[in-house]
């Protein structure tokens, strides 16, 4: 699937995150950022998102990759987040490239609707980077994103070394909410979590691909699952705590005891915040610092002309992929809150702070 880069190394990229935060093009101005608009003095970059259901896209996606962009120089980052609408995110493509963009940078709503924003992008000579999710097809210049399948695998190994100290073991039943069917990342996490559980003799009473990755349609659906298995639901494992919340949430309103093992990934506050208390297992931390700040230094490069090579291939598009970090009770402190990611008092607001001490988080 993958096989080492080629091509000249004008700018060395390394997987390391901290080797990857040192890379730099050029030191420059504060970013312009703002809707569609005339291109900057250097030139301009799209930057499409697609939903807000995931916290970290506003929270920390949109603003690393902006201010990276200012920081190398005068450019224009045009931004929009399609809000979970294909359709609405050709749209935004074309008004990108309609309004003088030199770049997109592209994390598709569906994978394979996105081939004919790539196309559009082609055929006026515009490169297309595939952020955070891969690009059903297209020339793509660059991809850079996390080792998704290993996400799904830290996922299912915390979720059945979690239900074995519960007491829990071969023929137990477990729920799986998968992620959506649109996002080719929520097929690769589900095979990395196959992968484990399908050899730890757990019982998989029901699956479920959530549309949107909507909480609330996860939420209804786990609902449903207790009512038909009342009494056999050890643990559920969840694609992202957007999907983790929802499962919480149906486990909590039915009253199911003992309280089953949950699982997320991207370490969003009110998941660490239900960690510290007890009512999910785990998450994934992504570093999205990192990568948003090479997606920006990779952007300005190709804007600028120059050609950017990566550590491996990916379908033969240079590609970048990060090492995740699973996160329990056990190593909040050595994870997001050492990284800064967030911070003691983030997570332990008075809501919390018993369950912070407890857990000796301080």
């Amino acid at each position: 699937m993958s096989r080492p880069g080629r091509g000249v190394l004008t700018h060395p990229v390394r997987v390391v995150a901290a080797a990857l935060a040192a890379l730099a093009l050029i030191v420059g101005l504060a970013a312009c950022t703002g809707p569609l608009a005339p291109s900057g003095t250097d030139g301009t970059i799209a930057l499409l998102l697609p939903e807000t259901k995931t916290a970290r896209y506003e929270t920390f996606d949109r603003p690393l990759f902006e201010a990276r962009v200012g920081e190398l120089g005068d450019f224009r980052v045009l931004y929009t987040n399609a809000d979970q609408d294909a359709a609405k995110q050709q749209q935004q493509a074309e008004s990108a490239l309609a309004a003088g963009a030199g770049v997109l940078v592209l994390d598709p709503v569906d994978a394979t609707a996105a081939i004919s924003i790539v196309n559009s992008a082609n055929a006026k000579g515009v490169p297309v980077i595939a952020y955070d999710r891969l690009i059903g097809g297209g020339d793509l210049a660059y991809y850079v994103s996390f080792d998704n399948e290993r996400v799904g695998v830290l996922q299912a190994d915390a979720f059945v070394e979690g239900l074995r100290e519960a007491g829990a073991g071969a023929g137990d039943g477990i729920l799986m909410v998968h992620g959506s069917p649109t996002d080719s990342n929520a097929a690769l996490f589900r095979q990395g979590a196959h992968s484990v559980i399908d050899e730890s003799g757990l019982r998989v009473l029901a699956e479920y691909d959530t549309p949107d990755w909507s909480p609330d349609k996860a939420q209804d659906w786990v609902a449903g699952q207790i009512a038909q298995y009342a009494g056999e639901i050890v643990g559920v494992y969840a694609a992202n705590d957007g999907t983790a919340g929802g499962a919480v949430s149906a486990l909590k309103a039915a009253g199911v005891q003992p309280f089953p093992i949950v699982t997320g990934q991207d370490a969003e506050l009110a998941a660490l915040q239900r960690i510290v208390t007890g009512d999910q297992y785990m998450t994934v931390y992504k570093a999205i610092k990192p990568q948003a700040e090479l997606a920006a230094e990779v952007a300005v490069a190709l804007l600028r002309g120059e050609e950017v090579t990566a550590p491996m291939e990916v379908g033969g598009v240079p590609t970048t992929l990060l090492d995740p970090i699973a996160v329990t009770i056990d190593n909040i402190l050595e994870t997001v809150v050492a990284d800064g990611f967030w911070t003691v008092a983030d997570i332990c607001t008075p809501q919390y702070a018993d369950a912070c001490e407890a857990a000796g988080i301080r």
